[in-house]
């Protein structure tokens, strides 16, 4: 059974917009899928270590991630080491640049109780799992917005220029109409593993 791996942004969770809409459209159109959406703290060595359990965990089925934001970070991350294909949504590209205005302030996650505290360890941490330049241009579509008020989404048109683009004008860091572009993005897993 293929599983579908969603992985949320920074300071979201498994109670974000796009992973409850993924959730329920499998669950109606495709439930011989398996959906996984794993909470992910903004400790990268953490993220890390949960992310490969996940993947030894699930493989060898194949295995399709969405990342949104910091979880498009993950996604490329896990597209670079596992050989899995990816759908990244408005992806950060260079997380360390916004880290550094986090660090030694508690912050709270945007759906759930939890509190976290970044040191600069952590900064250190996320630069040395970057995958840049990506090795493996086939496995990805990078979906951007052209409004994304959080992300220069310029970057990821840059470092992904080799990979399947679909870049919308207007919208917004949390990609204005993605429950539109499900099935699509199923399809493209359909058609990623059926090439293998």
């Amino acid at each position: 059974m293929p599983a579908v791996v969603y992985l949320h942004g920074f300071l979201s969770s498994p109670g974000s917009h796009k992973a409850q809409r993924l959730k329920s459209w499998i669950a109606q159109n495709a439930p011989e899928l398996s959906f996984h959406c794993p909470h992910l703290t903004p400790y990268p060595a953490q993220t890390r270590r949960e992310l490969d359990a996940l993947l030894e965990f699930l493989q060898p089925e194949p295995v399709w991630v969405i990342g949104s934001s910091l979880g498009g970070f993950w996604a490329t991350w896990l597209v670079e080491h596992y050989g899995v294909p990816a759908v990244i949504i408005n992806p950060s590209v260079r997380p360390w640049d916004f880290m550094p205005e986090y660090l030694g302030v508690d912050l709270a996650s945007y759906h759930t109780d939890d509190s976290y505290r970044l040191g600069a360890a952590h900064i250190d941490e996320i630069k040395a799992v970057d995958c840049t330049p990506i090795k493996r241009p086939h496995n990805y579509w990078l979906m951007v917005q052209t409004g994304d008020e959080t992300l220069d989404y310029r970057q990821a048109v840059e470092k992904y220029r080799e990979c399947r683009q679909l870049v919308e004008p207007e919208g917004d860091h949390s990609f204005v109409g993605f429950e539109h572009h499900i099935a699509d993005i199923i399809e493209f897993f359909r058609a990623f593993s059926a090439a293998r």
